[in-house]
């Protein structure tokens, strides 16, 4: 059967596949804006929200250490046209320092493991280690963070605290910050452990897909010619896979910065006071706004969710730079192949 020409009965289905594939492109083109949409529209809602207290508070939103509800049995006030409860002071660096120690400690500690597991799972595991290891590191990824909050909080915050702190402080004594009496199961160095184990599977698995992308002619000519597995590890992947690594830290960065659950369980959730060693409770943005939000609905002025909705804006400015800095990082080496 000849194919339908212009004017022929074939030509009405076709008619209505183009209608279709119009159709399709503003579905499509819609569905592609909600995400854009719902960034942005989260983002206006916490200004708006969080606009009477960083009005107020000014840069001592950042600076100050104080955090109170004020009294809240009391009249409220009127402040910059707005009601307060007397009293009531809202500043966020305290939980700036935290969510900074907590996630560049984890940083560090998960890292060099992260890098270790990418390169044995690419280059030096055999099939059957390669694949179990692989399902390991999955399944790290999809555990809930409560269950790892709640296995930091019973099993392996009294480890570190009374058998891993006293070796610590015998062996790092009196270097400042990693030395000091141990004031409590809930701490920093808990939640470091804790939130390095949750962010070590991203930067594997984002190390590892860098690595699997090393070029098979460059190693297979380099074997050919003798090199050795640490030699090729050093002159050809590394050199390949710099880049992807600064990329899988800034990943890792961004799931740090806004675990929540977890790091409530295990840090103390200390308010107004800034930690100095790395035994001391600590409180993080995330943490905060979920420990916080209770007692901010008991605040008849509302003032204090605005509060809670100014930590959450500065908590979403950080991200967003964080991912940011992850996707032009990662795309900046060799093998570039982004996703989206």
């Amino acid at each position: 059967m000849a194919d339908p020409v212009p004017g022929g009965e074939g030509m009405a289905p076709r008619r209505g596949w183009r209608r279709l594939d119009g159709t399709m492109a503003v579905a499509l083109g819609a569905a592609a804006l909600v995400p854009l949409v719902a960034a942005l529209g989260l983002a206006a809602y916490l200004g708006w929200s969080a606009y009477p207290v960083l009005r107020e508070m000014g840069l001592g939103f950042i600076t100050s250490t104080q955090w109170t509800l004020g009294n809240l049995y009391a009249q409220p006030i009127h402040r910059g046209g707005w009601a307060w409860m007397p009293g009531a002071q809202y500043g966020a660096a305290v939980f700036l320092v935290g969510t900074g120690l907590t996630s560049g400690l984890a940083l560090a500690l998960a890292t060099p493991w992260a890098f270790l597991v990418a390169a044995y799972a690419t280059f030096g595991a055999p099939p059957r280690a390669r694949k179990l290891l692989a399902a390991v590191v999955e399944t790290m990824a999809g555990i809930p963070s409560v269950v790892y909050g709640l296995w930091g909080f019973l099993a392996l915050a009294p480890v570190l605290t009374r058998v891993v702190a006293p070796a610590l402080n015998r062996l790092l004594t009196p270097l400042p910050f990693v030395s000091g009496p141990v004031e409590s199961e809930t701490n920093l160095l808990v939640a470091t452990v804790v939130l390095a184990l949750m962010i070590l599977p991203i930067e594997a698995a984002t190390l590892r897909a860098r690595m699997e992308r090393t070029p098979r002619d460059w190693l297979d000519g380099a074997r050919a010619l003798g090199w050795t597995q640490a030699e090729v590890f050093w002159h050809l992947v590394w050199p390949y896979v710099r880049t992807g690594l600064a990329g899988a830290m800034l990943l890792g960065l961004g799931r740090a910065l806004g675990e929540t659950m977890a790091v409530l369980m295990v840090s103390g959730n200390a308010l107004n006071v800034l930690p100095h060693d790395w035994y001391s409770p600590v409180a993080t943005l995330a943490a905060t706004i979920a420990g916080q939000l209770d007692s901010a609905l008991t605040d008849p002025t509302g003032m204090a969710v605005r509060a809670l909705g100014g930590l959450g804006l500065v908590l979403f400015a950080l991200t967003v730079v964080a991912n940011l800095a992850a996707r032009a990082v990662a795309g900046a080496g060799p093998g570039r192949r982004a996703a989206w």
